[in-house]
């Protein structure tokens, strides 16, 4: 099957749904996060009419605020939760062929200083009789069986290596920088996945292409439900409409309770906690790593990560119960806490909060389970049924991005028999947007690129590439007739931006620098630069000057109040 070509996805040059074009459905999914959006890809995927509507952008909530790796939950196994680690291990390695644009190979280091610590109390603990965060440090022994069981899991339907451990005399040669009283190193093979927030923008695009009836809203929120369906509202003009269906999914992730109230019943299913992160701008850490993620845990029974990732280091996480009604954000005293923790590994290499570029905090949706301390909270899920009126909710409960194929194929398979269907097609091996197509191999990519991306330098290939994968052929038709000047500071065109605008659901300056790109994350982003992008966007959506002006000015404002960005003045903004 090739790649799909650039089409409007919706009514208008914008790509924008008016809230009065849906009557009725079979389906309504609330929440366009990975689970949501892995709901409404499956479920479109089976001929199912379905509506999937989020309030804000695609993937803004928790989904945009995850650690950026596709893992099998190594720690999952002390937790005694044997079968979401082989569901996680199988949906990872499925993940590494069906978006290998996205998802790639992540070496994962473990410094370890002891030898046989944690050795008793973890099994205990496997057995469910050491409740709460053991606070024991993991010594190498232990870190050895673990890792040998997660190989045995790992390798049964993959190809990733097995784990290696290395003393001091053997791996100081590729760690010099590792504190000096790390005795051991264990590496092990998880993925990174580049971009979380494309992956699912490229779950919705693939729903709507693959069923006429699969619809897809952002910026639209679900307000009630009452006999006569789903009560919405565009958020962005205050329009109101019902879409009438059989089956709502609430897919709404750590604010899944607030929906239910809103839909007219009280649950009491979420207890999720925050986890923040940064990201900070220093080649020495970033060298020191020799492009492995770092990954222990820190005396406090926290596991933490130091993460190469966009040519930055990204430092987490927290775990921290929250109230999901309010805004998470990353406080001074997680900043703290993440610079200290850099210590522990790297105790040489200075790091000083004027090196931090961005930083960023999420709920994760996690069940209720009062007695636990929020790092045992289960990262499995389930799903509750109810019922409102004559419609059957059906509620999403915990679930963790690397899942989000597997729990969207189970939330379908609940579904359609609540609407006379049956499934067609399995997903497991389903390409997920750019993955399709993607080359195997340098020699292919090279073939690639100067068949489908004639006529750009190199820089530009590799940018469309990492950003899109093969769908970068759609984006480079849609150049050829636009212009595709490259805003000064970035690595992006004010034709992208178009682009982004009329194919991909954008609507505000923050869905551009943000979720579509990773400039908000690598930091540089300049005030002159926002403007350009804001002037892009109004070209596009009609946009008069004062609101392009007032739309710079919010993003602006949301990046330097919530994830401390530093604006300063260079001299390509003049």
């Amino acid at each position: 099957m090739s790649d799909p070509k650039v089409v409007p996805l919706t009514s208008g040059e914008s790509g924008r749904l008016d809230v009065g074009d849906i009557a009725e459905a079979q389906v309504v999914v609330i929440g366009g996060g990975i689970n949501g959006a892995a709901t409404f890809r499956d479920l479109a995927l089976q001929g199912v009419d379905v509506v999937l509507i989020e309030r804000s952008d695609f993937s803004s909530g928790a989904s945009s605020a995850s650690s950026h790796m596709v893992h099998g939950g190594l720690r999952y196994l002390e937790n005694g939760e044997l079968r979401l680690v082989q569901e996680s291990v199988r949906e990872r390695n499925a993940l590494l062929i069906t978006a290998p644009h996205q998802v790639r190979p992540l070496p994962t280091t473990i410094p370890l200083r002891k030898t046989w610590s944690g050795a008793i109390a973890a099994p205990l603990r496997v057995l469910r009789h050491r409740p709460g965060n053991a606070g024991t440090e993991r010594g190498a022994i232990l870190a050895k069986l673990g890792l040998a069981m997660y190989d045995s899991y790992s390798r049964r339907d993959g190809w990733l290596p097995p784990h290696t451990m290395e003393r001091r005399s053997t791996f100081e040669r590729t760690f010099p920088d590792f504190a000096p009283d790390i005795s051991w190193a264990a590496t092990y093979y998880d993925a990174s996945v580049g971009q979380p927030e494309r992956v699912a923008l490229d779950l919705v695009l693939d729903g709507v292409r693959a069923h006429d009836g699969a619809r897809a809203m952002n910026y639209v929120e679900a307000t009630g439900l009452d006999e006569h369906g789903v009560q919405i509202r565009d958020v962005e003009t205050g329009a109101r409409s019902t879409i009438a269906a059989a089956v709502v999914v609430n897919a709404s992730g750590p604010w899944t309770d607030l929906t239910n109230d809103a839909l007219g019943q009280s649950t009491e299913f979420m207890g999720g906690t925050k986890g923040s992160h940064i990201v900070v701008d220093s080649p020495e850490l970033l060298a020191a790593t020799r492009g492995h993620e770092i990954f222990f845990e820190h005396p406090d029974g926290r596991i933490v990560l130091i993460y190469p990732l966009h040519g930055r280091v990204m430092i987490g996480t927290t775990d921290i119960p929250f109230d999901p009604s309010e805004p998470a954000v990353c406080t001074s005293e997680e900043v703290d806490y993440f610079l200290d923790l850099v210590a522990l590994v790297f105790p040489g290499i200075p790091l000083e909060k004027d090196q931090i570029v961005y930083r960023f905090s999420g709920i994760r949706p996690l069940p209720r389970a009062e007695d636990s301390a929020p790092g045992v909270v289960s990262r499995d899920y389930r799903l509750e049924h109810s019922s409102v009126a004559a419609t059957k909710v059906v509620s999403i409960v915990g679930g963790k991005w690397t899942t989000f194929r597997a729990l969207g194929e189970r939330v379908a398979d609940e579904v359609l028999p609540l609407i006379g269907a049956q499934r067609r097609r399995s997903t497991l091996r389903e390409w997920i947007g750019g993955g399709r197509g993607y080359p195997k191999t340098p020699s292919e990519m090279v073939s690639w690129r100067e068949r489908h991306l004639p006529g750009l330098d190199e820089s530009r290939r590799d940018t469309l590439i990492e950003r899109y994968g093969t769908r970068a052929r759609d984006v480079a038709t849609f150049l050829d007739s636009a212009s595709d000047a490259i805003i000064p500071g970035t690595d992006l065109s004010d034709g992208e931006v178009r682009f982004m605008v009329r194919a991909e659901y954008a609507r505000t300056v923050a869905d551009v620098v943000q979720r579509r790109t990773t400039l908000a994350f690598r930091g540089g982003l300049t005030p002159g630069a926002v403007h350009r992008i804001a002037q892009a966007m109004a070209e596009a959506l009609g946009w008069s000057p004062e609101r392009t002006r007032d739309e710079a000015d919010a993003c602006m404002s949301y990046l330097e109040k919530f994830h401390g960005v530093a604006w300063a003045k260079l001299p390509h903004d003049n």
